[in-house]
């Protein structure tokens, strides 16, 4: 069932900020895949989102800065890292419309060894880096641990216009406020806020990826079906919601 997109970044839907941090030099990649191929990868109680009957299988890069608990200031240097994630596209039951992570490769090991024991979520242990030369922006991402030891991840785009008014596509692969993961015998969705992306279109000049196939996914055949850039946004998160019977 398709989900109509959201337009505009809700209100803060949590009293207590449990965590903030903020994105930045985010690369989207995306290529659709057919829901009944990641259905058995989501989480219970999930089903994978749709827009036009397909499902999307994104390759995401960026800076994570300021990791911090609450309110309180962002942590030094273990609290600013890069990540390379590999994500599909969910709904729940209520309607939640979120991410599920199949891999978050993360270039710092505390922030992954505390991600993984406290709600299981899929962080690696990578060394990554990011080069620029004006418009043009290369990531680069190598892992270290667990498993497989060595895929890595090369993109390589050149930023163009801003995105005046974003596509059904565009939206449904951004206008994220959550995310689904399974810990403990249960599934959970654990709200975000952050504004409306700043959304640039982009120009993918190199892709030499691994960590798609890694993560139990089929390699994508073709070039993605949306390149987009955002400078980023601040983000906060809430309290973890478990879903009733999951």
């Amino acid at each position: 069932m398709d989900i109509e997109p959201v337009d505009c970044a809700p209100e803060q839907a949590f009293r207590r900020v449990r965590l903030r941090q903020s994105w930045e030099d985010l690369l989207f990649l995306h290529w659709p895949v057919a829901p009944e191929v990641v259905a058995p990868l989501l989480p219970a109680g999930t089903r994978p989102d749709t827009v036009d009957g397909l499902s999307y299988v994104g390759l995401i890069g960026f800076r994570m800065v300021g990791l911090g608990l609450g309110c309180g200031p962002g942590v030094p240097y273990f609290g600013s890292f890069w990540e390379t994630n590999v994500r599909l596209y969910s709904v729940d039951g209520a309607g939640r419309r979120a991410v599920v992570f199949r891999s978050l490769d993360a270039s710092r090991l505390v922030p992954v060894l505390v991600a993984r024991a406290t709600l299981r979520l899929p962080y690696m242990w990578s060394a990554m880096r990011l080069e620029r030369d004006g418009d043009r922006l290369s990531y680069r991402c190598r892992r270290r641990w667990p498993g497989p030891a060595g895929a890595t991840s090369r993109m390589e785009v050149r930023v163009g216009e801003p995105v005046a008014e974003p596509s059904p596509l565009e939206h449904f692969v951004t206008a994220r406020w959550g995310l689904h993961t399974r810990a403990y015998g249960h599934t959970r969705h654990l709200p975000n806020w952050h504004p409306r992306w700043p959304l640039h279109r982009a120009e993918l000049l190199r892709l030499d990826d691994e960590l798609i196939a890694a993560a139990g996914l089929p390699s994508p055949l073709g070039p993605p079906a949306s390149v987009l850039y955002s400078p980023g946004v601040p983000v906060r998160f809430g309290s973890p919601v478990t879903l009733r019977g999951c």
